[in-house]
Parts: C-alpha cells; sequence; structure tokens
C-alpha cells in the first residue's frame, strides 16, 4: 500500500506540470494571441503573460511586425500586345489580429495571390513604355488596390515596389532599333536646326554687307588673305566689278 504512494504523487506532479504547461503562454512584445473560448472569439489578448483555461480555450498567435512578401515571377500581357515577365515585392503587416484571424483562412496566402492576381490585371493595362518609364505610378496603384481589398482581412499594404521587368530577346533587339532610331532623327533634327540658323545667319550678313561697297571689298580681301595661306593648291583670283568701279573713280 505505501509503496503506491511515490507513484501517485509523480503521477499528480506531473499532471499539475502538463496542465500548466497548456494555460500559460508568453507572448513578446510583437505578437497578439487570439482567443477562442468552446471554438467562440473572446478577445485579444498580449503581449506578456496569458493564461487560458485547459482544453477550454485556445489561442492563435498573430505577428505584428511587417511582412515582406516576394511576389512570383508573372506572365504579363501588355495593352500593346507585349509579353513580359515581371516581379515584385510586397510590404503588409496586420493591423487587426481578429480580422485576421476569422475573415480569411490564411492571410498570407490570401495576401500573395491577390498580389499576384493584381499585378497582372493593372500592368495588363498599360502598354510597355509605360511599364518602363511610370514605374512609380504603377507601384502606387497596385498598392491602393491591395489595400482596400485587404482591409476586410485587418490587413495593411505599407508598400508595392516592381523589382524586375524582363523582355523576350527579340523584344530587346527590336527597342534597341527603336531607341537608334530616335537618337538618328533627333541628330537629324538638330543638324537641320543649325543649318537653317547658319543660312539665316549667312542671309543676314549678306544683305548687311550689300548694303556698302567698301564692305563688301574688305570680306573680298579678307577671302584671299584665307586661301593665300594653304600653299599647296593653285588659286585663281577672280576680279570683281567693284574694283573697277573703284579704278574709275580714280
Amino acid at each position: 500500500m505505501y509503496s503506491n504512494i511515490p507513484i501517485t504523487g509523480i503521477f499528480i506532479a506531473t499532471f499539475v506540470v502538463l496542465i500548466l504547461a497548456a494555460s500559460i503562454r508568453i507572448l513578446r512584445e510583437y505578437e497578439r494571441g487570439v482567443v477562442f473560448t468552446l471554438g467562440r472569439f473572446t478577445g485579444v489578448k498580449g503581449p506578456g503573460l496569458i493564461i487560458l483555461v485547459p482544453f477550454i480555450q485556445q489561442m492563435v498567435r498573430v505577428d505584428l511586425r511587417t511582412i515582406v512578401l516576394d511576389v512570383p515571377t508573372q506572365d504579363v500581357i501588355s495593352h500593346d500586345n507585349v509579353s513580359v515577365h515581371v516581379n515584385a515585392v510586397v510590404y503588409f503587416r496586420v493591423i487587426n489580429p481578429e480580422k485576421a484571424i476569422i475573415q480569411v483562412e490564411d492571410f498570407h496566402t490570401a495576401t500573395s495571390q491577390l498580389a499576384q492576381t493584381t499585378l497582372r490585371s493593372v500592368l495588363g493595362g498599360h502598354e510597355l513604355d509605360e511599364m518602363l518609364a511610370e514605374r512609380e505610378r504603377l507601384n502606387f496603384d497596385i498598392q491602393e488596390i491591395l489595400d482596400k481589398q485587404t482591409d476586410a482581412w485587418g490587413i495593411k499594404i505599407s508598400n508595392v515596389e516592381i523589382k524586375h521587368i524582363d523582355l523576350d530577346e527579340s523584344m530587346v533587339r527590336a527597342i534597341a532599333k527603336q531607341a537608334e532610331a530616335e537618337r538618328e532623327r533627333r541628330a537629324k533634327v538638330i543638324n537641320a536646326k543649325g543649318e537653317l540658323e547658319a543660312s539665316e545667319n549667312i542671309l543676314a550678313a549678306a544683305n548687311k554687307l550689300s548694303q556698302n561697297d567698301l564692305g563688301i571689298q574688305l570680306r573680298y580681301l579678307q577671302t584671299m588673305s584665307d586661301i593665300s595661306s594653304d600653299k599647296t593648291n593653285t588659286i585663281v583670283f577672280p576680279f570683281p566689278t567693284e574694283f573697277s568701279k573703284l579704278f574709275k573713280g580714280n
């Protein structure tokens, strides 16, 4: 009879330890516990020491820190029918633990799937040039749509960043040709503007010189001086009529 007492004491002590382990929870500063009593929601607790009624109450931990969600590469067809591969990153956090646990089965998976579909939908409505040049605006549009749709889950989308927009090799070559053609067009336009300005200046100078015979003679002598500096060519000097008038006047 007395030999059974230590065994009973060990059993009771083990049972007490198991009860304490099942009833005591410690939550960190960034954690909250969604408590259910007999399956019904009874509140959000934490941080610190939490005591639960064993086998009656259950608790689900929720992390309130910002979560970095890597959106897998998506195949997107732009509005101008260009196929691109796009991936992004989404930053979000739980602001309402009750909704995050009760309103959606797995808020992390749900947010990931929603981000993928929203990424394809938003980018598919824009042309390739807009994707490449207006990335900041597209990031804001995606963030705004995600934030509205995840509000019912107690989720706050803090930021969305498109990381890469990859094109096929054929499309890369086509864009390179287009950029080269654009550079050639700009060069021709600049050259044409330069020629136009030069011709206007030459015309203005000619009109100015035509108003004075001595000015034309000085210009002629200056031109002859410039040509005479090159000794490798045979130079024929024309005799302007202004000089003959000058000699006749003497």
